[in-house]
Formats: structure tokens, C-alpha cells, sequence
């Protein structure tokens, strides 16, 4: 009977069947879970019927993982701490659906660039939104108190409560400490990479220097910045600086050397110089390994900023929300600014990573993607 259903189907059948054993035997549960157990079983199966059209198959499952998934937590609002072990059977069986969902997904060769591009944005957004999900429905389940674990819905009231004071963290953290730190770093570190890659000296004492200053903790480095540029967003830019050069310096030093030496071999026999082959050959070998640095740093730099923050900075900052608003017993305020800060430093990712594809374009790993 079960022939043609996939293994998270089958799955979700087995425990929502276990999960209407456990609510018939709790007459007294704090919250409804049967609608939700009765559409996690019809969407499996409605799911096996639709199989043979991917799509329908898609929409079918992530309608009803979600759709249950609302019932459950709307259902269990109002009665934290109090859910029954049907309700956890019920919403894994909900996540069984949703994985099921993304791997049919995952499945689609597309036929354009806009439906590859439409899969590629749906597939990750199931994923992070089933985390958010699961959070919540396990918080609000097991009770667990807001100073521990705020649920994702507290933090995002927060957030739109507080817009205004996320957003001026924002531009002193982000727009300014970062990004001037960002650019002099990596500018600096690759200056000093084609330096290195000039002169053979430079390049057998500066490697060494990089790795050792690399494990420099920041924790030590921070205050002494703090001590240097002041309490505003200078020194931060400088904490950034210090960790965003040596691994420029490096990758760009490591990525020079990755053309062959049949191509370098070609460039002297056309009488090129030093600088031509390195406009025209050898840089553009190096930019997978200079953009890894980029993308990188860019985590590197938005870290190396918050925690430099703790340190000594104006009233405005992200690092300095976090310290302040833990002394305050504000929770909820401290996972948005953690939320913004992940956001913040996902899109500056991207945003890199886009430049890199339209630059490498060539290079066999974005061709192959």
C-alpha cells in the first residue's frame, strides 16, 4: 500500500497515526492538535497522488507542512509549556513534509534562468524558515523562560518596535566602521600582496609576520585601538583593518602564483614585462583566490567590529546594544540585534559573491554552477 511513497511521507503518516494514539488518551491537552494531524496525513498522501507532476507534488507538501505548522502554534499560544508529546509528534511530522517538499524541489532540472533562479531563492527560504519553526513551536512547547530563549516572534516585534535604534546601530557599526575598515584592509592587504609577489625579501618576511599577527586574539588588540583612535567608530575601522589584511595578503600572495608556467612562458616569448604579465595574466588567475578573501572578510570584519564595540564606543553601535541590553535583562533586543547583524552580514556576503560570478565567469566553478 505504502509502494511510491517517499520515506519522509511514510514517516510523517507513522507519526501522525502515533500522535492520534497520544491525543486520544489526553482529553485534557492544552491545545487542539488534530487538524493539524489530519492535514499532515492528507497531505502525504494527496502528496503521492500529484507525484507524477513535480510542481503540484511541491505545492501540495509545503501547503500543507505550513499550513499545519500554523494550526499547531497558533493552537499552542496561550498555553506555553503545556504541550503534549502529540504536538512534538505533529509538527516533526510537519518538518517531514517540508523536507520532502524541498528535495522534489531539489529535484526539478529547471528550463530557464528564472525558474532556476526562483528554486535557488525558495529551497534555502523553506530551510531558514523551518528553523524559525522549530524554534518557536519548541520554546513555546516546552515553556522555556524569555530570558533564555526568546521565541522568534517576541524577537520580531522587537524589531519592528525598534527600527529606529536598529537602524542607527546599523549605519555606526555597518556603514561606517565596517566599510572603512573593510576597504583600507583589503585595499592595504593587497597592495602590500603585490609588493610581496615584486620582491622576493618582502614576501619571505611578511608571510611569517601575517600568520603570526592573524592569531593575534582581538579581545587583546581591540582596547589598544580603543586606546589609539578613540571611543567612535575609527577605532573599530582600525579592529577591522587588523583582521581583514593578512588574509587578503595571503590569498592574494597564494593566487599569483596559480597561472602555469606554459602561459608565463607565452607572455615572456611576446616580451611582456613584469607589470603586463601581471595586468594580463596573473591577476586575473588570482581573482578566485582574492574574492575568497573578500567574502571572507566580510564576515571577519562585521565580527571584528561588534566585538571591538565592547570595548568603548558612542551610544549607537551594535556591539555596544548587545553589551548594554544583556546589563538590562533585554533578551529579546539582543537576538535583534544578532538577527540584523546575521542579515547585515549575509547580504554584504552576497553582494560580494555576485561581483565575483560576473568577474570569474570564466573560472570552471561558476561556470559549473
Amino acid at each position: 500500500m505504502m509502494r511510491g511513497f517517499s520515506w519522509q511521507a511514510i514517516l510523517a503518516l507513522a507519526l501522525a497515526i502515533v500522535g492520534a494514539f497520544f491525543e486520544a488518551g489526553n482529553a485534557h491537552g492544552a491545545a487542539d492538535v488534530w487538524p493539524a494531524l489530519g492535514l499532515v496525513a492528507l497531505a502525504a498522501i494527496a502528496a503521492r497522488l500529484a507525484a507524477a507532476k513535480p510542481y503540484a507534488e511541491a505545492l501540495v507538501l509545503f501547503v500543507g507542512a505550513h499550513l499545519a505548522a500554523w494550526l499547531l502554534l497558533a493552537g499552542i499560544t496561550g498555553h506555553e509549556g503545556d504541550a503534549g508529546v502529540s504536538f512534538y509528534l505533529a509538527i516533526a511530522a510537519a518538518w517531514l513534509l517540508a523536507w520532502r517538499c524541498a528535495t522534489v524541489l531539489s529535484a526539478i532540472k529547471p528550463s530557464g534562468r528564472g525558474e532556476s533562479v526562483a528554486l535557488a531563492l525558495i529551497i534555502p527560504v523553506i530551510f531558514g524558515a523551518w528553523i524559525l519553526i522549530l524554534w518557536e513551536a519548541i520554546v513555546r512547547g516546552a515553556g522555556i523562560p524569555f530570558l533564555l530563549l526568546p521565541p522568534p516572534s517576541a524577537i520580531a516585534v522587537r524589531i519592528a518596535a525598534s527600527a529606529s535604534i536598529l537602524a542607527a546601530d546599523v549605519r555606526q557599526t555597518v556603514f561606517k566602521a565596517v566599510a572603512a575598515g573593510y576597504v583600507i584592509g583589503c585595499g592595504a592587504g593587497f597592495v602590500a600582496a603585490i609588493a610581496a609577489d615584486r620582491f622576493v625579501f618582502l614576501r619571505r618576511g611578511l608571510l611569517p609576520i601575517g600568520n603570526m599577527a592573524a592569531a593575534l586574539p582581538i579581545i587583546g588588540v581591540a582596547p589598544i585601538m580603543v586606546m589609539w583612535f578613540g571611543f567612535d567608530w575609527q577605532s573599530k575601522a582600525a579592529v577591522v583593518v587588523v583582521m581583514t589584511f593578512f588574509p587578503m595578503l595571503v590569498n592574494t600572495v597564494v593566487g599569483l602564483t596559480a597561472s602555469g608556467h606554459m602561459e608565463r612562458d607565452l607572455m615572456r616569448t611576446y616580451a611582456s614585462g613584469y607589470w603586463q604579465t601581471l595586468a594580463k595574466l596573473r591577476l586575473p588567475a588570482a581573482m578566485p583566490f582574492i574574492f575568497n578573501a573578500l567574502k571572507i572578510n566580510s564576515t571577519l570584519a562585521l565580527i571584528g567590529a561588534i566585538v571591538a564595540e565592547f570595548f568603548g564606543t558612542p551610544v549607537v553601535g551594535m556591539g555596544f546594544r548587545i553589551s548594554t541590553e544583556v546589563g538590562r535583562m533585554n533578551i529579546d533586543m539582543v537576538w535583534a540585534e544578532i538577527a540584523v547583524a546575521a542579515v547585515a552580514g549575509s547580504v554584504f556576503y552576497g553582494a560580494v559573491a555576485l561581483v565575483e560570478r560576473a568577474v570569474t565567469f570564466w573560472h570552471p566553478s561558476i561556470r559549473g554552477g
